[in-house]
């Protein structure tokens, strides 16, 4: 995968460079590249935004510096371009997913009011990272980045290790635990001691839909369960109330 990063500040991409993001790179699983827009600035002095027309406080980044640095990159097939934005679609797991089938992905990190409008015509998505405003899109586009690259196939060393991941059937994953057996009165439950395959898989499943019908029950809407998932979860929802 390709990835390309449209921004004013590429020093802050340093850390896509080190642990799982880095030695993606340095196994030739992905590129990244960042590309300062400011190349494309309107004049000598660098200025790639303005003032808004109509009145409004701040200053708004101009069209022509963002799609004359996009239309100077060479582009795949299937290229999606994103823009990073704090009205666009809420970004998600699925969309990670998908994402990490794609031979290249362009991002277009924003600052200050934001976008003129017009930039929104040259782009395939509109994503943002929640409900709140950062002073720059870099860190958005850092977390997308990270959470797509990961699903590509050989950059975990344990492709299982995904499928029970929080988000990745819309539940969160179940309870974790690992040495000491006990701990200050706290122990591990007996299940996951006792070598039974089955009853320790069934006993993740249970502990995964209790803790989504906990935490995030609006996440049960749409997750696909099985009969037997649906079963557990009434049971699990009837001790809960």
């Amino acid at each position: 995968m390709q990835i390309d990063i449209l921004t004013l500040f590429p020093e802050m991409f340093q850390p896509l460079n080190i642990s799982l993001m880095g030695q993606a790179q340095v196994n030739e699983l992905v590129t990244i590249n960042t590309h300062d827009f400011r190349q494309f600035a309107v004049n000598k002095h660098g200025h790639v935004d303005d003032y808004l027309y109509g009145g409004g406080a701040g200053m708004l980044l101009r069209v022509e510096p963002i799609v004359e640095m996009l239309e100077s990159i060479e582009k795949k097939p299937d290229t999606r371009i994103i823009l990073v934005d704090p009205i666009g679609k809420p970004f998600k797991q699925a969309m990670a997913q998908e994402w990490s089938q794609a031979d290249q992905l362009i991002f277009i990190c924003g600052h200050y009011e934001g976008y003129d409008e017009r930039v929104r015509s040259f782009v395939t998505d509109e994503v943002s990272l929640g409900d709140f405003v950062l002073t720059n899109g870099e860190m958005p586009a850092m977390v997308m980045i990270d959470a797509t690259v990961r699903l590509i196939p050989e950059v975990l060393g344990n492709q299982a290790s995904i499928v029970q991941e929080s988000f990745q059937r819309d539940l969160l994953e179940h309870p974790q635990y690992t040495r000491p057996r006990e701990y200050r009165g706290m122990e591990v439950p007996e299940v996951l001691l006792s070598g039974n395959h089955q009853k320790i898989e069934e006993w993740k499943t249970k502990e995964a839909l209790r803790r989504t019908w906990q935490r995030r029950p609006e996440l049960l809407e749409t997750a696909e369960l099985t009969e037997t998932e649906k079963q557990w979860l009434k049971a699990i929802q009837a001790e809960e109330l």
